[in-house]
This record gives structure tokens, C-alpha cells and sequence, in this order.
């Protein structure tokens, strides 16, 4: 064969690698702030996928697309879901993306303190699901798989067991599965250590989270929901009540600075003013620091406590202290 066409061939080679190589490795716009919301949908195949990146000027060339997630057989691992793309990302680093179904997640924040109700209202104003479609799932039996949930009564719905935290969630996920998303967040927070403590104590998860959840409610920083803690296990251990105003609070379904003696009259099996123990249930979703603190109270000699208008916790040993302090904060 003639020297000239063996390296005219060979030129022909090189300069089709090249091309080849920039047009996987390199980006069609190298520096673009471009953004591509770029969505897969079920059941499409490479060559929709290829034909609809070419057209969003997201590659250079829909065949060396195919070819290419071909032989490295990704083919039917590009994953359906909304994705975030630019002109500045490279072809393998597109594919890349798609086989590995890096979607893009929305993010949903919990507050520590919420109750089913706080929730369900969240889940309607983002557009998840209706109030009443919450409410009613949340009346749904999850304890398959979930030790956590093996304690608890179950003719009580989820209140107190779904953990506030930011979860990351595919756009249109569903509440049932969001729900589970929390119980298993719960699960894996309340560790075997911890555990471990509960039962050593004598108590159950379900008195924990029921502690933790008024705890959460009443005071704010972990010294002092250690000290409520410690407060309201002794109450229960000398068979007072725990006049929690924060249960009057969950009856009435509104939050006042100062409750009346009517309020604290209310029948319900949550009125910790009429009944001894702990509420019938818990009245709030809480967070770690009021779990930790219900497991591991801070002994005192305190028998007392109210919150000042400037955030503080104003600790009794007596009711007569108690009363100045009321006196003083709270008039």
C-alpha cells in the first residue's frame, strides 16, 4: 500500500479521535452559566434521551451519544427524573448523571416541636399532600421493620415519632413515603446505646418520646430540658401531677403566655393538671437534644419552673418560691 495513503489514513484516525475525545470529554460551551432543568421520562430510551439533549444544545452530536453510553453499557441504566444540566458539562459527565440518577432533590425542614396538625399544614402549603390525606396516613400502622414503633400503642396515631430534620426528596415523592422517610430518620437516631439506657431505666420508647415531647415544648436549651426532665420524672415518681402547660396547649390548639384555671380544668386524658403521669400520648414531634434529655435528666432539688419573658428558665425548689417567681416574671 502506498506510503502516502497509510498516512493519510492514519491523519484520518487521529484527527477522528480527537474529535471523538473532545466531543465526550469536552463541553459544547465551556464556561456557560446556562441552566437545563432536563427531564427523562419513563420508558425513554437512549436515542430519545440523545435526540432531546442535542436539541437543548446540551451535546454536540446525538449518534457518538448513543454510541457511547452503548459501549460502556449503560444503555438501559439512564434513569428517569428531573435533572439539573448546563453547556458546561461534558458528555461523559452528562452520562454520568443519568446512569447514576442524580436527580434533583427538593428539600422539606420538619421544625423540632411540630405536631401531626403543624405538618399536615406544611404538607398542604407545599404542595405534597392535603391536610386530610396526612392526618389520615399518619393514623397508618408502620411498625413493619421499625423497632422503634414496637412500644407504641396502637390505637395512637404518629405523633411524636416523626423526627424534625431537612429531609432531601424527589420532586413528587409521595407523603406515605416521606412519612417513612422520618420513622426510619427516628429509628436510627434513638441508637442501641440509647436503648440500652431506656431499658436499664425501666421504661419504654413510647414514655420517652412522650416525655421528650412535652420537654420539647417547654423549654429551649439541652441544661434546661435536662432539668425539666429531671423535674417531671420525680413528679411522677411522688405521684404528682406534671402540670405541663404545654399539654393545655395541645388541648385547646392554641398557644397562650399564661393559661387560665379554666383551661387547666379541660377533661382529656392529655390534661397533665387532672391526671398523674405522662399524657395519654406525645403532643409534639421533638428533637434529639429533648430525647437525650428525657433519657438522661440532671438531678436537682428543684421541684419547679417557669419561662421569663426573656427566654429564660426561672427554676423553684418550693411552691412558695415558685409563686414569687410568678410574681415577679410572669405580673
Amino acid at each position: 500500500m502506498n506510503k502516502n495513503i497509510i498516512l493519510l489514513l492514519v491523519l484520518i484516525c487521529f484527527i477522528s479521535g480527537i474529535f471523538l475525545w473532545s466531543d465526550i470529554y469536552l463541553p459544547p460551551e465551556p464556561g456557560s452559566n446556562k441552566i437545563v432543568n432536563f427531564t427523562v421520562e419513563k420508558g425513554q430510551g437512549a436515542k430519545e434521551i440523545s435526540i432531546k439533549l442535542k436539541s437543548e444544545g446540551l451535546i454536540k452530536h446525538s449518534s457518538i451519544f448513543r454510541t457511547y453510553v452503548l459501549l460502556r453499557g449503560l444503555s438501559k441504566k439512564l434513569q428517569a427524573g428531573q435533572y439539573e444540566l448546563s453547556p458546561s458539562i461534558s458528555m461523559s459527565n452528562i452520562v454520568k448523571k443519568l446512569s447514576r440518577g442524580e436527580i434533583i432533590k427538593e428539600k422539606i425542614t420538619i421544625i423540632e416541636g411540630w405536631n401531626l396538625k403543624n405538618i399536615a399544614q406544611y404538607f398542604q402549603d407545599n404542595n405534597i399532600s392535603s391536610q386530610e390525606e396526612f392526618l389520615e396516613l399518619a393514623k397508618k400502622d408502620f411498625s413493619q421493620g421499625l423497632s422503634v414503633l414496637s412500644d407504641k400503642p396502637k390505637d395512637l396515631n404518629l405523633e411524636g415519632y416523626l423526627f424534625p430534620d431537612t429531609y432531601e426528596i424527589i420532586p413528587g415523592t409521595g407523603a406515605e413515603n416521606i412519612i417513612k422517610k422520618m420513622l426510619n430518620n427516628l429509628d436510627q437516631k434513638i441508637t442501641l446505646d440509647l436503648r440500652q439506657e431506656i431499658i436499664q431505666q425501666e421504661k419504654s420508647i413510647f414514655e420517652i418520646i412522650t416525655m421528650a415531647s412535652l420537654i420539647e415544648k417547654e423549654v429551649r436549651t439541652l441544661e434546661d430540658k435536662k432539668i425539666v426532665s429531671g423535674i417531671f420524672w420525680k413528679r411522677i415518681e411522688s405521684n404528682k401531677p406534671l402540670e405541663s402547660c404545654a399539654t393545655i396547649s395541645y388541648i385547646l390548639g392554641v398557644n397562650k403566655w399564661i393559661y387560665s384555671f379554666d383551661d387547666t380544668r379541660i377533661p382529656s386524658p392529655y390534661n397533665t393538671y387532672l391526671n398523674q403521669g405522662l399524657p395519654l400520648g406525645p403532643i409534639s414531634n421533638p428533637g434529639l437534644d429533648s430525647i437525650t434529655a428525657a433519657i438522661y435528666p440532671t438531678e436537682t432539688d428543684y421541684f419547679y419552673y417557669l419561662s421569663a419573658p426573656d427566654g429564660r428558665t426561672i427554676f423553684s425548689k418550693t411552691y412558695k418560691e415558685h409563686n414569687a417567681a410568678k410574681v415577679k416574671y410572669l405580673k
